[in-house]
């Protein structure tokens, strides 16, 4: 725990035990898969998926009445995506989607949906799970999307597109946001539960990425899909509420993937620079070298704090819509920023593919697009100027 600032945040043994677990799995078991993952590119390692849930990894965060390891709290939750990111972003984004599922499913559902739709998400067998939301023309707008909901008898016809969605086609559960009174933008947006094998869902062909390939992306097509009432998620309207905490949540979470990637980027480089001789000496000596490692450090001290203080505001029940922005847009540009002088520290090896390095550098891209874009979060902040 040595290179965790736990003196200002002191841990628990269970947040120790989780901790401890997540970075040996990140070590021992996503590393050495990390290059093969990313070549498969459209491929889900379902391998590793299958040993993250034996271990509890898939559903560490889901409560302990549903089975789940009970680690509701955000903050322990950047924790383990923290140490997993570390191992590799993509595949640790992977093992942790089912919190993301949850989320609003923890915000608006029902006891009942609870037990029916999380219970299966903590055994050694969980299935995968996906939220939809983005579409052709709407991202980090979620009120202008267009999918619809149209009241039938027992519950509602879907109809519409969504792309770019985590999980699609390789996942069993989805939530899926929808609007039920296409006039009242926000307030008219609703979420719904529906499965993989649901009679008018169609999965549009895997998407091919720049980078976070172990996360399958593909577009969703629904066509007068019918969703019985008992699956729609709290009260019509109620959808954009839950779904602007969900981000809250998820922005502070891919903070921590964010900064993992990071502290991977920067780790490596400095063991690097011990060893590269140039000039008679390591290059860690060289000035030059040796500031930039600085940099890196410092900037990954900075979104790691950030983070923490957002998850904190959650969990303390407190206003984090800005915070959490400000962790995620510190730490997907420190990503950028690590994984890119990471590349420069190991000169033309950073640039091979012989080096993770290069991965890392296409991995952390997607982290300054998802959830809302880096100038999405500037906006954001602005305003609670």
């Amino acid at each position: 725990m040595s290179d965790l600032p736990t003196e200002l945040v002191p841990l628990s043994a269970e947040q120790r035990d989780i901790v401890e677990l997540t970075r040996t799995f990140a070590r021992e078991e996503i590393r050495p898969r990390a290059r093969a993952v990313d070549e498969a590119d459209i491929e889900t390692p379902w391998d590793l998926w299958r040993k993250a849930a034996k271990v509890g990894i898939t559903g560490f965060m889901l409560p302990e009445e549903y089975g789940g390891g009970g680690f509701t709290d955000v903050f322990t939750q950047c924790l383990v995506q923290e140490e997993l990111c570390v191992g590799d972003l993509g595949i640790g984004n992977l093992l942790c989607s089912n919190g993301f599922f949850a989320d609003p499913l923890l915000e608006l559902g029902s006891p009942e949906q609870k037990r029916e739709w999380l219970t299966p998400l903590t055994g050694p067998d969980t299935p995968m799970t996906s939220l939809a939301t983005t579409e052709p023309g709407s991202g980090s707008d979620a009120a202008s999307i267009v999918t619809t909901a149209t009241r039938t008898t027992g519950g509602y016809r879907i109809n519409g597109q969504k792309s770019w969605i985590s999980n699609a086609g390789e996942a069993e559960q989805y939530v899926v946001f929808a609007k039920t009174d296409p006039s009242l933008r926000s307030r008219g947006v609703t979420a719904f539960l529906f499965r993989k094998d649901t009679p008018g869902v169609v999965f549009g062909e895997p998407m091919r990425k720049m980078g976070q390939r172990a996360i399958v992306c593909r577009e969703i097509f629904f066509s007068d899909v019918f969703v019985p009432e008992a699956d729609r998620l709290g009260a019509e309207g109620r959808g954009f509420s839950g779904l602007m905490r969900t981000f809250d949540i998820s922005r502070a979470v891919l903070g921590a993937a964010a900064t993992g990637v990071a502290r991977a980027a920067y780790e490596y480089a400095r063991d690097y620079a011990k060893t590269r001789q140039q000039f008679g000496k390591p290059i860690i000596e060289h000035q030059a070298v040796a500031f930039r490692l600085a940099d890196m450090r410092t900037r990954v001290e900075q979104a790691r704090l950030m983070t923490w203080r957002a998850a904190k505001r959650l969990d303390a029940g407190l206003d984090a819509t800005a915070e959490a922005a400000m962790a995620k847009l510190t730490a997907s540009e420190t990503a950028a920023y690590c994984t890119w002088a990471a590349v420069q520290t190991l000169g033309g090896w950073g640039y091979s593919r012989e080096y993770p390095v290069e991965q890392w550098m296409r991995d952390a891209k997607l982290e300054e697009i998802e959830e809302g874009t880096s100038d999405i979060m500037r906006l954001v902040i602005s305003r609670s100027v």
